[in-house]
């Protein structure tokens, strides 16, 4: 379990995939892709994604929880899915602009 704040930055061992938190409650979560933890980068680790967890992560997406309180935004896709523990994280959808009559 690791502290999360706004900007810090994680890796997956189980794939390529890596995130930046821009939205964090500052305190200990377990965000893990693939079901596997994840890790400050610099840290060397590998492991296997686990079943229901391989949907992967689009570069340039955000993922939220339920109720957005943790937001990461992918900078290296991969194969691996964000959870929070075994609760998996949504793709952020787009908000609807406001018409231009």
């Amino acid at each position: 379990m690791a502290e999360l704040k706004a900007g810090g930055r994680l890796k997956s061992v189980v794939c390529a995939t890596e995130v930046m938190a821009v939205k964090a409650p500052g305190t200990d979560v377990d965000i893990c892709c693939g079901g596997v933890l994840m890790v400050s980068p610099g840290t060397d680790g590998s492991g296997d994604a686990k079943d229901g967890f391989t949907e992967g992560t689009a570069l340039g997406k955000r993922y939220v929880n339920a109720d957005e309180s943790i937001e990461l935004l992918c900078t290296k896709a991969g194969e691996g899915s964000l959870s929070i523990g075994d609760d998996l994280l949504e793709l952020k959808e787009a908000k609807q602009l406001p018409a231009s009559d």
